[in-house]
């Protein structure tokens, strides 16, 4: 059983959080089930630890009892914690160690893929043209206050989201903004050599002139 039911505003993160109880009684029957959001908490190594499950529905089953399936497993830490620290606070997140599995990032994320793609998950995703892309298990962790240029395990993040992404969109269409990268956790990615910060110009001295 939730702790509690939250639905999305917006396409922004704004959510309305309801008590179990108050969801039953009432709003569930306000809240289509693609909107209502499964939550949980828990508190693992000092960390809060926040689970959001969202649904998708069968558009071909019109009965009243149809089944949910999750689309999305959204996640959230409070305080942020390392990348290093992840696997230990949530154990359904098992990255992949091959350095060669496919990585991006940005100035705000890391996005990782694991596994072969899936015919069935397609059933998850509403991309237009979904049918002529293959889908695949992500994990993509995010960090409101920005990720350093020079990446480390020791860089936090805010929240991870378990999903289904498709690689061939990445290369194709999102090339210019996600960034290829090792696989932060591959023991190569901890192996590489990083490069000295370049060398900062030195400044041109301004003379003093008397009064």
């Amino acid at each position: 059983m939730p702790q509690a039911v939250r639905d999305r505003k917006s396409a922004l993160r704004v959510f309305t959080y309801y008590p179990i109880t108050d969801w039953q009684k009432y709003f569930s029957k306000l809240v289509s089930p693609e909107n209502g959001e499964d939550v949980y908490t828990f508190t693992r190594n000092g960390i809060d630890v926040r689970y959001s499950f969202a649904y998708t529905v069968d558009p071909n089953d019109t009965s009243d009892t149809r089944p949910l399936f999750v689309r999305l497993v959204d996640i959230e830490f409070t305080p942020p914690v390392p990348i290093a620290q992840v696997p230990s606070l949530v154990p359904e997140f098992s990255p992949s160690r091959d350095f060669q599995a496919p990585a991006f990032r940005s100035n705000i994320w890391i996005l990782l893929f694991k596994g072969s793609p899936s015919d069935a998950a397609r059933f998850l995703i509403k991309e237009k043209g979904k049918e002529q892309l293959d889908w695949t298990l992500t994990y993509q962790l995010f960090s409101l206050q920005g990720l350093p240029d020079r990446l480390t395990t020791k860089a936090t993040i805010d929240r991870m989201e378990i999903s289904t992404q498709s690689l061939q969109l990445v290369k194709q269409r999102q090339r210019h903004t996600h960034e290829a990268i090792v696989n932060p956790y591959s023991p190569e990615f901890a192996e590489r050599v990083i490069p000295s910060p370049a060398a900062q110009p030195k400044k041109i001295p301004v003379p003093q002139y008397a009064e």
